[in-house]
């Protein structure tokens, strides 16, 4: 399908082709659902709220609730705020939920709606609330509206008692249930008290029952995201997406915090849980020390598939980095990262990266899309793709192996299940990086090479 892309680059700056992101407002209802008993809510037109929620339920394999402003024409031109408290009075008799957060969209953006002005003067029932954030989404990615969301929460909810709690506070960065649970139980395993803000994992990975809960168990309660005022460190886990929640609870609320990358591979998960470690002041247990060691016999037994192979690795910001790291430990070369989410940071963090492992002509770039990703291939090929759904016309069309890893994936399933973080992520990535590889091998080779033993 992809097959008349040209070799020749030539510089686009107000196109984008088979783009690498989506809308904030995206992000926005996935940080909303990972609160408890909350209903996102999208001032806007309907169809921004439905395609929003296609996009989430389509991942996740669940359904991904939200309710909408229903922009018509009137609204357009005279301004929402009459159907936001029509919204507000409707959602609350009839959902019941315990907070709304409402996310705005181009529409209501390019208006000028004032958000803070129309709840105020909203009709709230005693022991509700409303919050708010801004996601225009001509503005940033999917990540940054995710961030926006979480910093929304802090700004309405979180306060300083002058009470300390001895909680951490965590903000996951834009992850699956699976990998939100992995960095529970390793907290857990350090014996850290903890708040993560949000919390999908029991929401978008709920079980089945054979009964519909439109508010599932999971998510973070609203009282612990008002206690988070009280927390004594704050650590972002992905430095592009969470450094903003972490950045605005310290301004507001005084809490120190670290950011750092996300917990993939050995080296950046060492990193976590040292620093879980000094937290906590105990001693790692050996449940993970046994974990990481497994994850280093398995990169040392299989480093002979891996070494000096070519990936390329397109995703959210903070994803490719992390899965670039993981690759760079597995001996291999990340000659192409990419993602659709504006920013410098992303590119400066992978040129240290490079640099940090000494390997050259490799090519970290932000605000890009799979078009150019391919363009690049065409010129000089690579032995590996990783990267969301998008990328398997790309992986047929120029004939390479592919790992699905990120977001979206909306041809597989059981993916949101499994974690990428911590020693145990890296094993599963190691798994099917290694799996692509193989599988790629038995089928080149030569009927006389076929191996038995790899």
């Amino acid at each position: 399908m992809l097959d008349l892309t040209p070799k020749e680059v030539s510089e686009r700056k107000a196109l984008r082709i088979n783009p690498l992101k989506t809308c904030q407002p995206v992000g926005a209802i996935y940080a909303a659902l990972g609160v408890h008993n909350c209903m996102p809510h999208s001032h806007g037109s309907q169809g921004c709220c439905s395609f929003h929620r296609m996009f989430l339920t389509r991942h996740f394999k669940e359904p991904a609730i939200a309710a909408s402003s229903s922009f018509t024409e009137g609204a357009s031109v005279f301004g929402g705020g009459s159907n936001l408290k029509t919204a507000i009075k409707n959602i609350f008799e009839i959902y019941n939920p315990d907070i709304i957060a409402v996310h705005t969209t181009c529409l209501s953006e390019t208006i000028g709606d004032d958000l803070v002005t129309y709840i105020t003067d909203a009709k709230i029932p005693e022991g509700k609330i409303v919050v708010h954030t801004n996601t225009p989404s001509y503005v940033g990615s999917h990540v940054t509206g995710y961030s926006n969301m979480i910093v929304g929460l802090i700004n309405y909810l979180s306060q300083n008692t002058g009470e300390k709690n001895g909680k951490l506070a965590l903000f996951p960065g834009f992850v699956n249930p699976g990998d939100m649970r992995e960095m529970k139980k390793i907290m857990t395993l350090m014996g850290v008290e903890y708040t993560m803000l949000p919390d999908t994992s029991g929401v978008m990975d709920a079980p089945m029952t054979g009964t519909y809960n439109m508010y599932p168990k999971g998510g973070t309660k609203v009282d612990d995201i008002k206690d988070l005022g009280n927390c004594e460190l704050s650590i972002g886990l992905g430095e592009i997406t969470s450094i903003a929640p972490a950045e605005f609870l310290e301004k507001k609320c005084k809490v120190p915090f670290q950011s750092l990358p996300l917990p993939i591979g050995v080296e950046l998960t060492d990193q976590f849980v040292m620093s879980l470690n000094h937290f906590s002041k105990n001693e790692v247990p050996y449940a993970l020390e046994e974990e990481r060691g497994q994850l280093v016999d398995i990169l040392l037994d299989s480093h002979q598939y891996t070494q000096n192979k070519k990936v390329a690795i397109y995703g959210d910001p903070d994803t490719v980095l992390g899965l670039a790291a993981f690759a760079l430990e597995m001996g291999m070369i990340p000659k192409y990262l990419t993602t659709g989410t504006p920013g410098k940071d992303f590119e400066a963090n992978a040129q240290a990266l490079f640099e940090k492992f000494g390997v050259e002509d490799c090519v970290a770039k932000s605000n890009v899309d799979l078009f150019l990703l391919q363009q690049w291939i065409k010129n000089d090929g690579v032995d590996l793709l990783i990267g969301g759904t998008h990328g398997k016309f790309l992986a047929k069309a120029e004939d390479i192996p592919f790992v699905r890893a990120g977001f979206p994936i909306l041809d597989r399933y059981v993916h949101s299940y499994l974690p990428l973080v911590g020693y145990k992520g890296g094993m599963r990535l190691a798994e099917m990086i290694l799996s692509a590889l193989m599988d790629r091998q038995d089928r080149d080779c030569e009927d006389e090479d076929m191996e038995m033993i790899m």
